[in-house]
């Protein structure tokens, strides 16, 4: 009874009902738990996404993970210049409930930092691909990203994750 109430008010708040037809952008998609995934990107199990665009990779925290922390408070980021290494942590996010490692999906150097995040950690929260995005890096093997989840393996991944738990 809880949980009907709770999707009842869940699609009351996003402005669905059962007669409606959802119409998305063939742009992203919504998993069952309501966290959005995006097409055009890569995923890690780590719940990291990287978005290649030329020789830059940007790199952040995914929809669910930032779900799952609940309202980020502070972002640890590296500085400019220093490598990372593919699974090894970059970074920290301290959120209300935990703090968590930020691991690099890929390796390369950092390029750039999102110094925006320092004033304004909630951005994660808010904008987790756009505006929350946390560092930029210049790829030193770019067949990396052949190893990660496309969306659709991320979305089912993210899935039998919620459900084991």
């Amino acid at each position: 009874m809880a949980l009907r109430m709770w999707a009842s008010s869940t699609a009351n708040a996003l402005k669905l009902s059962s007669s409606s037809r959802l119409h998305l952008s063939p742009t992203f998609s919504i998993s069952r738990c309501f966290s959005t995934v995006l097409d055009g990107l890569k995923y890690a199990p780590s719940h990291e996404w990287v978005k290649h665009e030329g020789s830059v990779a940007t790199i952040g925290i995914t929809a669910h993970a930032q779900d799952h922390l609940g309202e980020v408070v502070f972002v640890e980021l590296p500085e400019p210049g220093v490598s990372v290494t593919k699974g090894k942590g970059f970074g920290a996010v301290e959120s209300v409930k935990a703090t968590s490692d930020v691991n690099s999906p890929i390796s390369g150097e950092i390029i750039e930092v999102n110094t925006e995040l320092t004033g304004k950690p909630g951005l994660i929260n808010s904008s987790p691909y756009e505006d929350g995005w946390m560092i930029k890096i210049k790829p030193s093997s770019p067949d990396e990203l052949e190893s990660l989840l496309g969306p659709k393996e991320y979305t089912k991944f993210c899935e039998e994750e919620d459900a084991a738990h």
